[in-house]
């Protein structure tokens, strides 16, 4: 059984290998499945049992989600889920996969989604830009 509780208290005021305080009152976490980048109890995906994320992966996004009955096995602790290039249909997975999770994670994993749709949009278009300025030449 996890101690969400204990493992924040021991992150929050002992070491976490994660942290990178930029100023006093300001503390940002390096791991790559946090979604908020913010090192707060809300946004750690150490100290919560419960959480998911979404990441790109070659263009691909994918839905993390770590659930308390697979810590027992850490290799498979993330369950990764993929989601619909469609915007829309990828929004309604998000909900459809997080429907009885708290509100902030849902929220924050929408924005995330939001975010890396919209740089992969404008990634695709730097490409195409490219392979035209290449063709005409």
């Amino acid at each position: 059984m996890q101690h969400d509780e204990l493992i924040w208290s021991i992150i929050n005021h002992g070491f976490c290998s994660f942290k990178a305080q930029v100023a006093k009152e300001q503390t940002f976490c390096k791991n790559e499945y946090n979604a908020t980048g913010l090192c707060n109890r809300q946004s750690c995906p150490l100290a919560n049992s419960r959480y998911a994320t979404i990441k790109e992966e070659e263009g691909i996004c994918y839905l993390f989600v770590k659930t308390i009955e697979r810590a027992h096995s850490p290799k498979n602790l993330w369950e990764k889920i993929k989601l619909p290039r469609n915007y829309t249909q990828a929004l309604a997975l998000v909900d459809k996969q997080l429907a009885y999770w708290p509100k902030y994670i849902v929220h924050k994993n929408k924005q995330r989604l939001t975010k890396i749709h919209q740089y992969l949009i404008r990634m695709r278009k730097l490409r195409k830009r490219g392979e035209k300025k290449t063709s005409s030449d």
